[in-house]
């Protein structure tokens, strides 16, 4: 299978659970451990799919939550397990976000926090977002990821000049400058409106939709060396406009978050 085998050649080679602990890494965790903590409640039951190295689980986990994780690329579930600590409640088990049937509607938050970046037709999409919506409790809620489009078309595309090849120029509409992506780019990137499309006829509510790193990947090294209390002051500016709807589309990843209302 063409795209297992590239997830799993990327995932083997990049550090993954690293580029979360680096200071510009840590704005995306931190934004959106900011909006699970908003529901968290004691004994709540959680779910991740696609949990990757374990970041959110295992986080979720030291915080006394049960945790059940799904991850597809065998490399990621040894590290999750390495990374492991005494006392956590946490499973992992290897799995499709598409194909969930294990699993029955007990959790209270289920997060989807990697697999839409990897999943290349709109069936499949929409299969792993009913997959994540089916196992979520009535009243629960979903945390949803998603590669935003206009950003890699500013950031790879004209900063790095790629949109002078051929090869990514097939990839990118001339007048919308919506891209498209196979398995050798492995990322599908997504703008409001696809998002909008996808949601369409669940029966959910949104609740928030937010930028998790806004503009900090475009300053990565200048976010990297600030102080402690000049990353704070950032963190609060960037919390001040990640909902913004005239802002959010800057943002390399994007959560949606909402409820299931039946």
């Amino acid at each position: 299978m063409e795209v297992m085998k590239e997830l799993t050649d990327y995932y083997s080679s990049y550090n993954e659970d690293g580029r979360l602990r680096s200071q510009h890494g840590m704005v995306e965790f931190l934004t959106t451990m900011r909006y699970i903590d908003k529901y968290l409640r004691p004994g709540m039951r959680i779910l991740e799919i696609g949990a990757g190295t374990g970041r959110y689980s295992h986080a979720l986990a030291q915080k006394g939550y049960r945790v059940d994780a799904v991850e597809l690329v065998r490399h990621n579930i040894d590290i999750f397990r390495q990374n492991t600590q005494p006392g956590e409640k946490v499973t992992i088990h290897q799995g499709s976000a598409t194909e969930l049937n294990m699993l029955e509607g007990i959790y209270d938050i289920t997060l989807l926090l990697g697999p839409m970046y990897h999943l290349f037709t709109v069936e499949e999409q929409r299969k792993a977002l009913s997959e994540a919506i089916r196992v979520t409790k009535k009243g629960g809620v979903v945390f949803a990821a998603y590669c935003g489009n206009d950003a890699t078309i500013l950031q790879y595309c004209f900063q790095r000049g790629m949109l002078r090849e051929k090869r990514y120029q097939d990839l990118v509409d001339p007048v919308t400058f919506k891209a498209s992506s196979t398995p050798e780019e492995l990322f599908v990137l997504y703008r409001r409106e696809d998002i909008d499309a996808l949601m369409e006829g669940f029966p959910v509510t949104r609740m928030h939709y937010a930028g998790t790193d806004m503009a900090t990947n475009y300053m990565r090294a200048e976010i990297d060396a600030m102080e402690k209390e000049f990353f704070e002051m950032y963190l609060r500016y960037h919390f001040a406009v990640c909902e913004r709807a005239d802002m959010v589309g800057i943002s390399h990843h994007i959560l949606d978050v909402f409820r299931k209302d039946s």
